[in-house]
């Protein structure tokens, strides 16, 4: 939730619209650093075709996008993902570590 101007917006993002987001954003990477699609499928080892579906749809599969992260020097960027959650008080980190579950739960 973004508070602009005293108006509150919700950001609802789907997979397909973080993805093509991405794509975006390695496209401008790719321009800034003045390398063609062809440079860049070049450097990141993947087919030309691969990467350019990447640039218009956001499709491409985790290896790939690595490589793609790796050719733009980007590849540290990954570290978030997915990263341990920080809390923002001790009691915080003590009442997740008490409900913390080892095994997912079942779908009923």
């Amino acid at each position: 939730m973004a508070k602009t101007n005293n108006i509150l917006s919700f950001d609802i993002v789907s997979p397909e619209g973080k993805a093509k987001a991405l794509a975006q954003r390695a496209k401008t990477r790719r321009l800034e650093m003045n390398l063609t699609q062809e440079g860049l499928s070049v450097r990141s080892g993947l087919p030309l075709a691969t990467y350019r579906r990447f640039e218009r749809t956001g499709k491409i599969s985790l290896d790939g996008l690595l490589h793609v992260a790796y050719a733009l020097d980007a590849l540290n960027d990954f570290d978030q993902v997915f990263a341990a959650h920080k809390y923002a008080t001790l009691d915080e980190a003590i009442n997740a570590s008490q409900n913390n579950r080892k095994r997912g739960k079942r779908n009923e």
